[in-house]
């Protein structure tokens, strides 16, 4: 499942992180390039190491506390998290994401975008699989969660400045297509509940919900 959401963190929060982000000092992101793909990585990044820094620290928690995040990937245990920068020229090529991370297998990965698409100009990212390429050039609290067995890239910033945080996670559920099966599922429980009440239908879309949950959960 590929999914695009937005607005999952209040504007005016997402407003404050942004302005702390940008005072911070990123460093090249070489550093966690492995060989095959060092000469692909041209840009610059900043990981998340014990809360710090603070601004992507604040934004990941509220990245965690999105219901619709939480329903869509299912978290387990997260990989790694830290915020990736592009300035004019930079990119990163066609490359798929390690299987595992700091010893943490990776079944998704999310994008979630602090620019504007006024910021800044080419920097899409561009997923590949046997029917073709499929781009999203992402606006300022949009996120694209997608699994993390895509080939996929970030073509080259043609102008501007684009930050994102983006990071990696186990599922609890590791297949994709039962996770995907599990979030539509999990929506039509929230919209039976919300609109109908705790109706027999719910009880037998919570029910169903529930006992594939403990069936495919690792």
């Amino acid at each position: 499942m590929i999914l695009q959401l937005s607005d999952i963190i209040e504007p005016n929060t997402l407003n404050v992180i942004c302005e702390e982000v940008a005072k911070l000092d990123f460093h090249s992101g070489q550093q966690t390039a492995g060989k095959a793909v060092r000469s692909l990585k041209n840009n610059q990044q900043i990981l998340l190491v014990d809360d710090q820094p603070a601004p992507l620290a604040m934004l990941f928690r509220h990245l965690q506390k999105s219901p619709i995040f939480q329903a869509a990937c299912l978290p387990k245990q997260f990989a790694r998290v830290m915020l990736n920068r592009y300035q004019q020229g930079m990119q990163y090529g066609n490359h798929i994401d390690d299987a595992y991370i700091a010893g943490v297998r990776t079944d998704v990965s999310f994008t979630y975008c602090l620019s504007s698409t006024s910021d800044y100009n080419g920097g899409e990212l561009v997923l590949c699989d046997s029917t073709g390429e499929r781009s999203w050039k992402l606006d300022k609290g949009e996120v694209l969660i997608y699994p993390s067995s895509y080939l996929h890239r970030v073509n080259p910033v043609t102008e501007g400045t684009r930050i994102a945080m983006v990071g990696w996670l186990q599922s609890k559920v590791g297949d994709a297509s039962q996770r995907e099966l599990l979030f539509d599922l999990k929506q039509a429980v929230t919209h039976e509940l919300e609109t109908q009440g705790k109706s027999e239908q719910y009880d037998r879309l919570s029910k169903s919900y529930s006992n594939l949950l403990r069936m495919w959960a690792d």
